[in-house]
């Protein structure tokens, strides 16, 4: 008898659980109330690139002069061209999802779902009508939001939040990033680039002031930041905002509340006018309105859902992945596919775990990072015996060549096998560059394997080779900086 699962939720965990669960043979149903894709694909991962490419477009024109180009005239952004350009790249891979439903005969069924049983859900769709579903197994995609903060009320106008901000008519003059986590970080530099003035205000004491995000990294995007005249502001935070006459916005920064000592001259506030304000501090789960309660799923405090590590919720038949799932698992849109197959699979029968101890992760800032595995600080707390070794990108031909000189390599291996942790990369390509470095460690590799391993040159590659021959006491080239 053929398998029936619904699917709540078609991002990229969602219509990936939905493609594999058709492959293994499933009858299968999703359930969306908005376009194919989800964030990652609407709001999120695809939209924030395709801008980063008009902006990284901007940043060459102007430099087309050290590449002996002479051009005439300025480069001036079109902001509704640049729009318009986003809209045809997310309308394209819609589509592509579409048309692999059809290719492998899944449901889709449009419309806000209420989970009823573990086989059983509702579906209202936005004419009014009902249509109850019924399955054999539930998956819970549905993602997560951003959060609106009482203190920063988003009116997606001049307050405004991600989701806006891959939808504006014009280029801001004046911007201020409120969190200069990823998010944060990512659309500062591509405002910047396309002209604006831009201003990050962080509570904690650097830019990315996440774990896995090695402090050297903050370091060199600090610096680059502030050579590209981003105003940056740490260990503050916003008390206070105003709407102005002249329809600017004014925001009062005092010290921030995670501070031990506060010093006496940062209790000055300081007053900065700007067009708009971008808050990018959090997201919360989709989970609000959907029966979940009412069925007696497990909800934590803040209303993620706990599982276990083959995704399966406290009621038989139902999983869940992807972003719902809250902090306690990894909130990228990658790891909400790679839940997708592990869930697909488990509602056939299968009784795979997810494995989360190589996720590499990306972040689209001016110049790109990637990373992966252990970061120096996180080694340290674990009491690993480590070392940390770092090559520069300006020591390669390639980088060079392409006038990328900014950031390097670093690798955290274990001292006395090789074996390595983490891989840390800031620089051109960084986000291509880390797989590398994932699969090393997926494959419990050595830093000797990866220097014995032959890298193209010219690349930028090598400098993942050259880091490794550092690890190893053997750089060739230019000696890297050792952390510790």
């Amino acid at each position: 008898m053929t398998t029936r699962i619904t699917i709540l939720g078609a991002g990229p965990g969602g219509y990936m659980a939905a493609i594999r669960a058709a492959h293994l043979g499933a009858e299968v149903t999703v359930i969306e109330n908005d376009n194919l894709g989800g964030t990652c694909l609407n709001w999120g991962c695809i939209p924030t690139k395709t801008l980063k490419s008009s902006a990284e477009a901007m940043e060459t024109a102007g430099r087309l002069a050290e590449f002996g180009i002479s051009a005439e005239g300025d480069f001036t952004p079109d902001m509704q061209a640049i729009m318009a350009r986003k809209e045809k790249v997310v309308n394209i891979l819609v589509k592509g999802i579409g048309s692999l439903f059809k290719a492998n005969q899944i449901r889709l069924v449009q419309g806000r779902g209420t989970v009823l049983s573990s086989t059983r859900v509702r579906v209202e769709s936005r004419d009014g009508s009902i249509t109850e579903i019924e399955g054999d197994k539930l998956i819970l995609a549905t993602g997560s939001k951003v959060l609106n903060l009482p203190d920063f009320p988003l009116d997606g106008e001049t307050i405004i939040s991600s989701d806006e901000a891959v939808m504006q008519p014009e280029i801001p003059v004046e911007l201020l990033v409120i969190g200069g986590g990823v998010v944060g970080a990512e659309f500062a530099s591509i405002f910047k680039a396309l002209g604006s003035n831009v201003t990050i205000v962080e509570a904690l004491d650097r830019i990315l002031p996440l774990p896995s995000i090695d402090e050297d990294t903050s370091k060199i995007l600090q610096r680059e930041l502030k050579k590209k005249k981003v105003k940056l502001y740490l260990n503050k935070t916003v008390v206070a905002t105003q709407k102005m006459a002249d329809g600017k916005i004014k925001a009062i920064l005092g010290p921030s509340p995670f501070l031990s000592e506060v010093k006496e001259k940062d209790r000055i506030p300081v007053e900065i006018s700007v067009d708009k304000i971008l808050v990018s501090i959090g997201r919360e789960f989709n989970t609000e309105g959907l029966g979940l309660r009412e069925i007696g799923l497990e909800l934590s405090e803040k209303g993620w859902i706990p599982v276990n590590d083959q995704l399966k919720t406290n009621i038989p038949g139902i999983f869940a992945i992807g972003d719902v799932l809250g902090p306690e698992k990894i909130m990228l849109a990658h790891v909400a596919s790679a839940e997708a197959l592990v869930a697909a699979e488990n509602c056939l029968g299968a009784s795979k775990s997810m494995d989360y101890s190589v996720v590499p992760s990306g972040i689209f800032t001016f110049p790109e990072i990637g990373s992966v595995g252990l970061s120096e600080a996180q080694a340290k707390d674990q009491c690993l015996n480590y070392r940390a070794d770092k090559f520069d990108f300006r020591g390669l031909g390639k980088a060079q060549a392409m006038g990328e000189l900014a950031g390097h390599v670093k690798i955290v291996s274990n001292t006395e096998s090789g074996r390595i942790l983490g891989g840390h990369i800031i620089g051109p390509h960084a986000t291509d560059l880390i797989a590398e470095v994932a699969l090393a460690i997926k494959m419990e590799a050595t830093v000797k394997d990866l220097a014995e391993t032959i890298h193209l040159h010219p690349s930028l590659s090598e400098a993942i080779m050259e880091v490794a021959h550092a690890a190893g006491d053997e750089c060739l080239h230019l000696p890297p900086v050792k952390s510790r």
